[in-house]
């Protein structure tokens, strides 16, 4: 059963692949380094807002999704993606930071977040073909809503980026909503204190982790923007959104593996559940490694354009950072599942200590080369306490990386069925 799960899930986070390399393309060749750096910084704070927001509309809506009333759960996660969308942006623009984008900042923030606890709500539940259903979406519409701004209403600003992803968000939300409604009542949502308390005692503690792991992944653009400017920030980012494109796909395995922790009652079971994760994670990074390393140089240069030429140089030097990451995520989902979230606590902090403190040096002698260093050294550091933590708690051993014929059969004639 798992192993359909994942292919299924694996099909979805492939066709995100596409989208989101498509979306990468068509945007830099049509504002260029400087309009994908302003794209790029605008994103970073929705998510450094979203972060707040799942407090209560992400790991708590799923963790709690099967120990409460439905209406419980979502009564304080939709109040308080409202209430952290607006807000959070409005300190942001007190702070002078992306202040000339401040309303679509709140309106991404506010239905990225609403669209969040439903999706998260559909992982609680393991209602798996909605979780893909849904993100595969994200992409498709927010494509569609550019290419309906740019080719139909003549919109050609980068503004237009923003815009057609609030849009995006609030269709979403609003029909996933309708689909929730099916097994719930409005008029039976309740705010009880104590499910207030155990979803913000999970929720900041989940986010916490989460929060500082994305300051490791995100602070490199603010430090580029200070030494090197805008358009540095540009190219730099095209080489982060290929990593988590392709973190997309092992996390799609991730993803159920942790729904499936979460819905476990043996902890034997989970460990056996993380080891098959692995494994899976492990051989598809190989793969896409290999393929960066193929790819001529030129092939970046021809597909986003001259102002990208670097672009092949930086994949390499992320490279080893993008797999241990990649590999690491299942064992932090089954850290978060099983609400052991110190030692994702730790590994972040760590993390970021690395970045702050390389940072400085780094990126002022070396510009976006530097930046890409200090990545790889960072998710490494994190990563391997991950494993020492892992190897620690459990029976573990090298032959856990390593995936089976038989394990490699059974995906392909899954795959091919689908």
């Amino acid at each position: 059963m798992m192993q359909l799960k994942v292919v299924k899930t694996f099909i979805s986070r492939f066709l995100i692949l596409i989208l989101s390399f498509g979306l990468v393309i068509y945007s830099t060749n049509m504002w260029g380094s400087e309009g994908k750096g302003t794209i790029s910084l605008v994103v970073a704070n929705a998510a450094i807002v979203s972060f707040f927001s799942s407090i209560f509309a992400g790991s708590s809506t799923s963790f709690f999704a099967r120990k409460y009333k439905t209406e419980q759960v979502l009564g304080f996660a939709y109040i308080g993606s409202i209430l952290i969308g607006i807000f959070v942006p409005l300190i942001f623009s007190f702070a002078s930071l992306q202040e000339n984008y401040l309303f679509h900042l709140i309106g991404i923030s506010v239905f990225s977040s609403l669209l969040a606890t439903n999706i998260s709500l559909f992982i609680g539940i393991q209602n798996i073909r909605l979780f893909n259903l849904y993100t595969v979406l994200q992409q498709f519409a927010h494509i569609v809503f550019i290419a309906g701004f740019i080719y139909i209403l003549n919109y050609r600003d980068v503004s237009v980026y923003f815009t057609a992803q609030i849009f995006c968000y609030a269709l979403l939300f609003i029909t996933s909503f309708f689909q929730i409604l099916k097994s719930c009542k409005i008029s039976e949502i309740s705010f009880p204190l104590a499910v207030l308390k155990d979803m913000f005692d999970y929720g900041w503690k989940n986010q916490l982790s989460a929060f500082i792991q994305f300051l490791n992944y995100r602070l490199s653009f603010y430090f580029l923007e200070y030494f090197e400017g805008i358009a540095a920030v540009g190219i730099f980012s095209v080489g982060i959104t290929f990593s988590e494109a392709i973190w997309t796909i092992t996390r799609s395995i991730a993803v159920i593996l942790y729904s499936d922790v979460v819905n476990s009652q043996s902890r034997e079971e989970s460990i056996e559940k993380t080891k098959t994760s692995l494994r899976m994670s492990f051989l598809l990074m190989i793969i896409f490694v290999l393929g960066i390393i193929i790819i001529p140089s030129e092939v970046y240069e021809f597909i986003f354009g001259r102002a990208f030429k670097g672009t092949k140089e930086i994949m390499l030097l992320l490279s080893p950072g993008i797999f241990a990451i990649a590999v690491s995520d299942m064992i932090g989902h089954y850290f978060s599942g099983v609400k052991e979230l110190k030692i994702l606590n730790i590994k972040s902090v760590l993390g970021l200590l690395v970045t702050v403190a390389l940072s400085f040096y780094a990126i002022p002698k070396w510009g976006m080369y530097g930046a890409c260093v200090v990545a790889t050294i960072s998710y490494c550091v994190s990563a391997a306490i991950l494993f020492w933590k892992f190897y620690q708690s459990t029976n573990f051993k090298i032959n856990d990386y390593l995936i089976s014929k038989a394990e490699i059969n059974l995906l392909l004639e899954k795959l091919r069925k689908k």
